[in-house]
């Protein structure tokens, strides 16, 4: 049977799929910019390691409290939370290669997937015996093991919003309803995945600043050499621009060496993401408290729930779950591919000197989309706990990477 051909009046134009997004695209890339600028700015007056994502979460917070962000703009800002972001982790791996991977040698690969792993699985763990809410703790987990912001963002884009089985999603509040409930978790103070961001990038830049100060004194009290400090402060550090902080304030060699490392654990960004979506469905599924996939997007009612903490399925709503799930979402198999066209060293420097400039700026746009959905009042009341499994993440990751320096580096 032949669809009905609409009038050329009526007929959806690219321009009508395009117009309603700009307000909020445009809002979007004056805030990255200002980011990218006053970034630049803090460096030079402080010295410090300042992330221009950090940085475009503060804005994109503080609009979002404030509720600063026009209802025109809506649209456009939830497009780049989704779309820019996946745009600018894809390109982020075409600043690493499977040949600096194999540099570091067995030892060194060894260290830094002891380090990955125990860092995630401990933090997880450790989160939830200290209360923390499963969606806020993944993204830890996932910052301080891999590698800070992008590495957050790129599992928010993995996993999605937060819902709580008990109420729907706030429409461009990233939080849950009055009553909502998150692996068992009771109440307001659940945040949704806006929140859960915006705490775990606030835990990086802290602890990361801390570790900038901190881990050239342990390498010196320790003595470690060039090779053992770059290879510990790269395991363990969260941030690219914090490792190379860190490291440069002992020496050029252990710099060179702390960069590998932190390239070593970013190409585990992948690998990592994909785990949480093709065996970690029971997790996510968890941490939203809705199965994804249903005609409305929530899941009201015994059809659309996961039962227990065992995350079994119910009902025909979470069979089409899985059917509408893919194993591995398109942006990460993107990102491997990236990775691999590095690798074969087939691209030009002019080439991967602009694909890493444009992929700081979709990724600081980026964060000014997902700041927008923080909500600062409730970061502050719910602060304690996640303050704690922050500093439990550093001191594992670092007590790990130094361990295993020690004992094979």
């Amino acid at each position: 049977m032949r669809r009905p051909t609409l009038p050329p009046d009526l007929r959806p134009t690219r321009r009508a799929a395009v117009v309603p997004t700009l307000p909020g695209l445009l809002l979007v890339a004056g805030a990255a910019a200002a980011s990218l600028v006053l970034a630049d700015l803090l460096v030079s007056a402080t010295g410090a390691a300042v992330s221009p994502l950090v940085v475009a979460l503060g804005i994109g917070a503080v609009l979002g409290t404030l509720r600063a962000v026009p209802r025109a703009a809506a649209p456009g800002v939830a497009w780049a939370g989704k779309h820019v972001l996946r745009a600018g982790i894809v390109l982020l791996g075409l600043q690493l290669s499977l040949g600096q991977l194999a540099g570091l040698g067995w030892r060194g690969v060894t260290v830094v997937l002891v380090t990955v792993v125990c860092t995630f699985l401990l933090t997880l763990r450790l989160g939830r015996w200290m209360g923390v809410d499963p969606l806020t703790r993944l993204y830890v987990a996932t910052g301080f093991s891999i590698c800070g912001a992008a590495a957050i963002a790129a599992m928010s884009a993995t996993v999605g919003g937060a819902r709580g089985p008990a109420g729907r999603a706030v429409p461009g509040r990233g939080t849950t309803e009055p009553g909502a409930t998150v692996d068992g978790d009771p109440g307001p103070d659940v945040p949704g995945d806006g929140d859960a961001v915006g705490t775990a990038l606030a835990l990086v830049t802290l602890y990361g600043t801390l570790a900038v100060l901190v881990l050239p004194w342990v390498v010196s009290a320790l003595g470690l050499s060039d090779a053992q400090a770059g290879l510990f402060i790269g395991s363990s550090v969260q941030e690219v621009g914090q490792v190379v902080a860190a490291a440069g304030a002992v020496s050029a060699p252990a710099l060179a060496a702390a960069t590998v490392a932190k390239l070593a654990r970013v190409v585990l960004l992948a690998p990592l993401t994909a785990l949480v979506a093709a065996h970690g469905r029971r997790t996510a599924r968890a941490v939203h408290g809705s199965v994804r996939g249903c005609d409305d997007g929530t899941a009201d009612g015994p059809a659309g729930t996961v039962d227990g903490p065992a995350g079994t399925d119910r009902g025909p709503a979470a069979a089409g779950a899985r059917r509408a799930a893919p194993l591995v979402p398109a942006f990460v198999l993107a990102f491997l591919g990236a990775v691999l066209v590095r690798s074969t060293g087939v691209l030009p420097d002019a080439l991967l000197s602009a694909a890493d400039v444009l992929q700081r700026v979709l990724l600081t746009a980026a964060m000014v989309a997902l700041g927008t959905s923080v909500d600062l009042r409730r970061l502050v009341r719910s602060g304690g706990r996640s303050l704690g499994l922050g500093a439990v993440a550093t001191v594992v990751a670092a007590g790990v990477a130094l361990l295993g320096t020690l004992l094979l580096a």
